[in-house]
């Protein structure tokens, strides 16, 4: 017997068309795919629908007039144990989708409406996406090649990646960082040395941050700017000598990996739609 999911949903005939169209939108929300069957109930039992002249297209209408970002999705008649039924298949990746002006997500065999804060977490990560993949103003000529090189060992090293370093170009072209022979912001930021990307760094004399003692100013690469922000961070805390052991052993107040993943964490899940750039207090 046929069982509704997270991606699959029943619907007994074309008059539940409207619910069907939101069953797709909170599908596309949650797995960016989904099925809605008309000519079948809840209890997966195959009741068969009326296939009209125009059904099929009305369907699709119906979709299409009622989703935002607009869905265009594939719809078929279908027979299922000797009963026609209509089958609406959709994908999208451009989440949050919405259906008569609200934004729903798949939970289990339900649509739920999207919380305002779940709304615009989506807008933020769609937006930053997009600016990813946009065109950028720097050239092949401008790739740091041996970043690009030291990137692939690693992630050969990982095993993150199955390809090898061949050159540039092709390299940029397998990891989706160009499109039509131009970079895209996203090689830019990764392999650039000169980009928009700033991290500002400072010492200051209280919590209140009120008065600083140094401040920097680091550009570069995505890779670069990590190290120099470490180096920074490492090179201005309080470092004390542990001598319990025959040989002296230097221990940071704050432990070089918690450095180093927090500066990591800064830098990855920043808004590059933003130009303010990230910023290191101590």
């Amino acid at each position: 017997m046929l069982k509704e999911s997270e991606t699959t949903e029943f619907k007994k005939s074309t008059a539940e068309v409207k619910s069907g169209v939101v069953s797709i939108a909170a599908m596309l929300n949650k797995h960016g795919r989904g099925e809605v069957y008309f000519g079948i109930d809840d209890n997966g039992k195959i009741l068969g629908q009326t296939i009209g002249r125009t059904t099929l297209k009305d369907v699709t209408q119906a979709v299409v007039d009622n989703t935002e970002p607009k869905v265009y999705p594939k719809v078929e008649a279908r027979s299922i144990k000797g009963k026609d039924c209509i089958v609406v298949e959709a994908h999208g990746s451009d989440s949050p989708y919405f259906a008569y002006g609200r934004a729903y997500i798949r939970v289990g065999e339900s649509d739920k409406a999207m919380s305002p804060q779940e709304i615009e977490s989506r807008i933020l990560i769609r937006e930053k996406l997009l600016w990813e993949k946009e065109i950028s103003e720097e050239t092949l000529a401008d790739v740091n090649a041996e970043v690009v090189k030291e990137f692939m060992r690693k992630a050969k090293t990982a095993k993150r990646i199955d390809f090898d370093f061949v050159n540039v170009k092709s390299t940029l072209n397998k990891l989706d960082l160009m499109h039509k022979n131009q970079l895209t912001h996203a090689a830019e930021i990764l392999f650039c040395d000169h980009n928009s990307m700033e991290v500002q760094a400072a010492i200051f004399a209280g919590t209140d941050k009120l008065t600083f003692l140094d401040i920097k100013s680091f550009k570069g690469n995505l890779f670069s700017l990590r190290q120099q922000a470490e180096v920074y961070v490492n090179g201005n805390i309080k470092w004390r000598a542990d001598l319990s052991e025959s040989r002296r052993k230097e221990i940071p107040e704050i432990p070089e990996r918690a450095v180093s993943e927090a500066i990591g964490n800064s830098l990855c899940h920043r808004d590059y739609t933003n130009p303010k750039g990230n910023e290191v207090a101590i």
